[in-house]
């Protein structure tokens, strides 16, 4: 009876142990973050006040629920009633929420109740992720430093094709002088012997072979001499290097920043404007280093993103360490990419924002360009004929709606171009 007794004990007793192991080891699970939720919920919650490394307007959260342990003696519960109600850990006089309220310019941080136990162990999880190290340098990686290339690339052609050109008509005197001394045998006419005679005497002498020659290179001459100063003043492909280096790739392109966002005087001013570095650091008081894999995309392109960063805050005054401006700010010395001769009228506004035109179809798709460089030609053929390709968009535009149904009736269409609205006429765009 006593063994009966003690079997049940025994068997009761380890399906109380087996259900204490689940339930421990169920809470150990559910307390293990997943780091790739947590980077998303970082991402969303907490990267505009904190870095993962180095202060900003928060502290930096890099291993913080083992530093938190390890220095001031905290568990994961004063956190958790940090993040749900920082303001009411301050008020109950934690000594620590207050030395960090006192220490981050009296400011609470944001509550965030809607956060789940599982979700602030996810973000734990990814806080508590090793820094990785950085990339190695790509051998040979050179910055771009224009559009030099292009140029000699255009020259050589224009070398060669002289050189051809050139080779071709000494070929053509040797064959015609062949094909004359031939005749004048047949017709039995002596030929004085030319072997000691060099052929360009040879070629002097013939009076007609001389006039082809130099119509040909008056006409050739010609050719070039226009192409070059056609080319004057025209900058296309132009892409110089910028005291600091600003990848419109990853700002209008990677994070989808609108172009009017830094250049936001397009929208009322002939000039779109160069942005102010105040409006860099709208972002970059928070954003010091880019991760990893960005990094190792600029070293692609030769360029250290995290060093211009810096070049940014040195231009700023900006202090990392104290959070604030406590440096002289430095003027940039900018390069004009875009520009235009001085009698040439151009006005931002009165296409951006009345006619509706996307930055893209004067500056080329700047979202892909790491280096920025001029598109389009701009030159005044260029304009004219997009004047006469655009519609106007007249649609809830009282005036142009009128003065619309009257040229419509005049030119016979449904639709006017700029032009036919009177965009070709000089005093438009010349003072």
């Amino acid at each position: 009876m006593k063994q009966v007794i003690h079997r049940k004990l025994a068997a009761n007793l380890l399906q109380l142990g087996f259900l204490i192991l689940l339930t421990f080891s169920t809470s150990l699970h559910a307390q293990d973050g997943d780091p790739a939720k947590g980077k998303t919920l970082y991402n969303s919650n907490c990267a505009a006040c904190h870095k993962l490394d180095g202060p900003s307007t928060g502290p930096a959260l890099r291993n913080i629920e083992q530093r938190l342990a390890d220095e001031q003696g905290l568990d994961r519960a004063w956190l958790t009633a940090w993040i749900h109600n920082s303001a009411g850990l301050i008020k109950s006089g934690d000594p620590y929420a207050n030395q960090i309220y006192n220490e981050y310019n009296k400011m609470p941080m944001s509550p965030f109740p809607q956060l789940s136990d599982q979700d602030i162990s996810d973000i734990l999880a990814y806080t508590g992720e090793e820094k990785a190290a950085p990339p190695a340098p790509v051998a040979g990686a050179e910055p771009n430093a224009g559009s030099g290339g292009d140029s000699g690339t255009s020259n050589t052609l224009i070398l060669g094709a002289l050189a051809v050109l050139f080779a071709l008509l000494a070929m053509a005197l040797i064959l015609v002088r062949r094909t004359l001394n031939r005749f004048a045998e047949a017709k039995g006419v002596m030929v004085e012997d030319q072997k000691g005679v060099s052929i360009w005497k040879a070629f002097v002498q013939n009076q007609f072979l001389v006039i082809v020659a130099v119509i040909m290179l008056l006409l050739t001459s010609g050719y070039f001499v226009y192409g070059y100063f056609m080319q004057v003043g025209v900058d296309q492909g132009y892409a110089p290097v910028q005291p600091i280096h600003y990848s419109h790739r990853i700002h209008a392109g990677d994070n989808a920043i609108d172009c009017k966002y830094c250049h936001s005087s397009a929208r009322v001013s002939k000039q779109s404007g160069i942005p102010s570095l105040n409006v860099c650091m709208n972002c970059h008081k928070s954003i010091s280093e880019v991760s990893p894999e960005t990094l190792a995309e600029g070293q692609e392109y030769g360029v250290d993103y995290n060093k211009e960063i810096e070049k940014l805050y040195a231009a700023t005054g900006w202090s990392v360490a104290d959070q604030k401006y406590i440096g002289e700010p430095q003027p940039v010395k900018w390069i004009r990419i875009h520009n235009l001769p001085d009698f040439a009228y151009f006005n931002h506004s009165q296409h951006v924002t009345v006619g509706g035109i996307e930055c893209q179809t004067c500056h080329g798709p700047v979202e892909t360009m790491e280096i920025m460089s001029q598109h389009a030609p701009l030159t005044m053929g260029w304009c004219i004929n997009c004047h006469r390709e655009t519609d106007v968009k007249v649609e809830d535009n009282a005036y142009y709606t009128k003065i619309h149904e009257q040229l419509s009736k005049k030119y016979g269409v449904e639709k006017l171009t700029v032009a036919q609205m009177g965009g070709l006429e000089c005093g438009k765009c010349h003072y």
